[in-house]
């Protein structure tokens, strides 16, 4: 174990694959030095259920408050004054997971553009961060932010394109999230060489649990969680030719600043 602090961005700790253990996750993921996990909502129901898990600790916690591309066929714009309302909590600090998925296509195309564009407005009247999705959806994505003068933080989380996607983000002003995926010698091996060389201001780490777990792990069962969100650093800082203190530093810091703490 290393003296480092973690900042998990992106963990699904609603999803059912925790219900029987989330203490004993959590306290494994303190174990290791994360220090903050924020629990990606999907949907205001799932919100309700975040804000629930972590009444009993609410220094270690944070949310997000959104409607993910999968929902967008039941969206209604009704579900904007209810995201608005939740994300009034202390604990809510970003609107999302939001954003285009047009590989799984769970919602119509056209659905899923006018749910993203109504939560994009959302955070910029509540000032507040977003937390993005794309998914082989990239060229409709950035025409959502096209005459709009972002003024808030907004972060493609669990990244996963080419070189150029990754440039054309950070030319946008936003951050980027990754995860375990990085570590999996074939689906990350096009993301190595960028990586290796991308400059840091902007870059944050997360788990994605109970998905993506880091394919150089040999465990029992494929549930990723917190606690493994070292080895998404180990990477990075290898790649970088870095100390993985200081790098541990950087991302822990980008995120304090991402989520305004």
């Amino acid at each position: 174990m290393n003296s480092n602090s973690y900042f998990d961005i992106g963990a699904n700790l609603t999803h059912e694959s925790f219900d029987k253990d989330f203490i004993t996750v959590i306290e494994d993921a303190k174990r290791n030095n994360i220090k903050k996990i924020c629990i990606t909502s999907t949907s205001i129901e799932d919100t309700k259920v975040s804000l629930k898990l972590l009444e009993n600790d609410q220094n270690f916690f944070i949310t997000t408050c959104g409607i993910h591309p999968h929902y967008a066929d039941t969206f209604e714009e009704s579900d904007i004054e209810e995201i608005k309302k939740l994300s009034t909590h202390s604990s809510v600090k970003a609107i999302g997971e939001t954003g285009l998925d047009f590989n799984r296509n769970y919602s119509k195309r056209e659905n899923q553009i006018i749910c993203f564009e109504s939560q994009i407005e959302a955070a910029q009247e509540l000032n507040m961060p977003l937390f993005l999705h794309q998914r082989e959806a990239h060229k409709d994505f950035m025409n959502c932010f096209n005459n709009r003068d972002l003024k808030v933080n907004a972060v493609v989380h669990c990244f996963t394109g080419e070189k150029e996607e990754f440039y054309e983000y950070l030319d946008k002003g936003f951050w980027i999230g990754f995860t375990g995926w990085i570590c999996d010698p074939v689906r990350g091996k096009h993301m190595t060489d960028f990586i290796a060389n991308m400059p840091l201001e902007r870059i944050m780490i997360e788990t994605d649990s109970p998905y993506l777990l880091p394919k150089n792990l040999k465990i029992k069962g494929r549930r990723n969680e917190p606690k493994f969100i070292v080895e998404v650093a180990k990477k990075i800082a290898k790649l970088q030719n870095k100390d993985l203190e200081e790098i541990t530093q950087i991302f822990f810091e980008n995120s304090q600043k991402f989520f305004n703490l």
